[in-house]
């Protein structure tokens, strides 16, 4: 399993399209076995949720995220997380071991300044 989170540096960014890395986490029997970062291309509406999809990611995690970019992992059958925040690699863990939900933190506003949490 491939999980990718929207950071900046090693830390859960607020908004998904403007972080500035994803790291992504290849996941084995619930351990991590590699981690890589992956500077992001750009932020064009459509764009990320098909370059992570295309990659291989089948789990997203962010503090955020546009609706726009659910419906797109969701179309692609990617586990969208939402509401997280921290240090990337303790939310995979908790991911892991099922202690990291979701809290639905769908952007409604394109500049992203207040997001349902």
């Amino acid at each position: 399993m491939k999980i990718a989170i929207a950071c900046e540096g090693k830390n859960i960014t607020e908004h998904f399209g403007h972080c500035s890395n994803f790291l992504i986490f290849d996941v084995e029997d619930q351990e991590i076995k590699n981690e890589i970062s992956l500077p992001n291309p750009g932020h064009k509406p459509g764009f990320l949720p098909n370059f992570l999809a295309d990659k291989g990611v089948n789990v997203i995690i962010s503090g955020g995220m546009g609706g726009g970019a659910v419906s797109i992992f969701n179309e692609r059958n990617v586990e969208v997380i939402l509401g997280a925040s921290g240090d990337a690699k303790n939310a995979v863990k908790d991911y892991i071991d099922g202690k990291l939900k979701s809290t639905g933190s769908v952007c409604h506003q394109h500049h992203h300044d207040e997001c349902n949490k």
